[in-house]
């Protein structure tokens, strides 16, 4: 549950991220408009590291017994 939240979260910027990309087209430097490959490399990337960083709070809460967390509130 916690990564699947972290990863809506990744993809919802990648969305827009491409989308401010292919508005800005003129914008960018050094990348052409229509250069899929680097926009494929940086979501691929985030996503990568939207995945690894969410890991460590995902185990963490898998380790934690329900009725102990439960009772602590």
């Amino acid at each position: 549950m916690i990564g699947m939240q972290g990863l809506v979260l990744a993809l919802i910027g990648v969305w827009a991220g491409v989308g401010g990309s292919i508005g800005g087209e003129g914008l960018l430097y050094v990348v052409r408009p229509v250069d899929a490959f680097a926009r494929a490399a940086v979501s691929s990337l985030l996503i990568a590291a939207v995945l690894v960083a969410s890991l460590v709070p995902a185990l963490r809460a898998s380790r934690v017994d329900p009725t102990v967390a439960l009772r602590y509130e």
